[in-house]
């Protein structure tokens, strides 16, 4: 019997290809669409049209059927919208009226497209969920683990953003494209003369187009009627989030240096993210660059200092998921990336008596952001990875 894999068909060129790839290696596929969000519902200009996307729009589906009506095989949309608001879009909200900087696409392949998917697949027959994610998986003997390692693209690695997938996840996981790159990808697809073979692809968040996270947010606030309800524990809304706590807009407020000295006013923490010097709007008066160093969303200050102010030596790690190795009792050395065009820094991993880890660098890093992943690697495999907590 031929073996069923399903896949996840974006309606880009990546996911097209594994699709085809997989078609023309024998294998009986089975095409699925997640609809996620209703991109006419606040992406709307001021006449009320839908800002333009390029990921996960009604366009999108409608390309992942064209693609599938090419390749001969069945296709189905599978609504989604009411699990991707509570599990992925409303934490995202809460998480920066936190004073925090979400990983959304996080939390959408591990709570969406695997967990989700895999549980389509298994009612279907299906032994394995392909994606058009550029990572590979491997089973270590020695261990009994399943690993997750790095695509072999460098450029388009995008194992950082799968690292809380389980070892039941893995097992089934497919990655077709990790052994490729994004150039052979696309003349795969040309060759298969599939009809997304020059489509552009997406940089932004999908439920956020054209990349305004500060106007999203003031939209999705103001739809829920000027209050948002922190769902009881998410991995993209950060620990702070508890089940009843509600989360305004928030108000203008000052811009104060480390030391405690008004600078001038903002409009909201929500529009400002550890790092950030653009947009600052205010000056050190010595010519210094500014930086945002600190935001503080409970007295509404965003916090400014020069770049050596950055915290950047240290930080706490918590909601761990450890893949190739078990949790460590002892101080880890390995590579650690934290966020996901960062390069990755070696540092000395702390367990925490509470499950956490403190992460110690030997040089420095810049713009560590609560509320983003934290991945560990040793070399190639991802070792496991958090979401930090604080950063000094």
């Amino acid at each position: 019997m031929t073996e069923r894999i399903a896949v996840a068909m974006s309606g880009g060129v990546d996911s097209s290809t594994v699709a085809a790839l997989l078609k023309e290696q024998g294998y009986d596929i089975v095409g699925f669409s997640m609809q996620l969000w209703n991109q006419r519902r606040i992406n709307v200009d001021a006449d009320g049209n839908p800002l333009p996307s390029r990921c996960c729009s009604l366009d999108d589906l409608y390309d992942a059927r064209a693609v599938a009506d090419f390749l001969g095989i069945p296709f189905y949309v599978i609504n989604f919208e009411d699990e991707f608001e509570a599990r992925v879009v409303r934490p995202f909200v809460v998480s920066y009226l936190n004073g925090n900087t979400p990983s959304p696409c996080v939390a959408c392949n591990s709570r969406m497209k695997f967990d989700r998917l895999m549980a389509l697949a298994h009612d279907i027959g299906a032994t394995k969920v392909a994606t058009g994610h550029y990572a590979r998986v491997r089973f270590n003997e020695a261990t009994g683990r399943w690993e997750l390692l790095k695509g072999r693209d460098r450029r388009k690695d995008q194992s950082y953003f799968l690292f809380e997938l389980t070892q039941e996840q893995l097992a089934c996981a497919l990655f077709p494209l990790g052994d490729l790159s994004k150039a052979e990808t696309r003349a795969i697809a040309r060759r298969h003369g599939l009809p997304t073979a020059e489509k552009t692809e997406s940089q932004e968040i999908c439920f956020i187009p054209d990349g305004d996270y500060a106007r999203f947010i003031e939209r999705y606030v103001a739809e829920a009627g000027g209050a948002v309800d922190g769902p009881p524990q998410s991995p993209v809304a950060g620990p702070l989030v508890q089940l009843g706590l509600r989360r305004n807009v928030p108000q203008p407020g000052e811009i104060v240096t480390t030391d405690g000295r008004v600078l001038g006013r903002h409009a909201g923490t929500h529009r400002y993210t550890i790092g950030q010097r653009r947009g600052l709007g205010v000056t050190a008066g010595d010519g210094r660059p500014l930086y945002v160093v600190g935001i503080d969303a409970a007295r509404g200050q965003v916090i400014v200092g020069s770049e050596d102010e950055l915290p950047g030596k240290s930080l706490t790690a918590t909601r761990l998921n450890w893949i190739a190795v078990n949790a460590p009792a002892t101080p880890l050395r390995c590579a650690v990336r934290i966020r996901y065009r960062h390069e990755e820094a070696p540092a000395t991993v702390f367990p925490l008596p509470n499950g956490d880890v403190r992460v110690v660098f030997d040089v420095p890093q810049k713009a560590m952001t609560p509320g983003q992943a934290v991945v560990f690697y040793d070399g190639e495999c991802v070792l496991g990875g958090g979401w930090i907590l604080t950063q000094r």
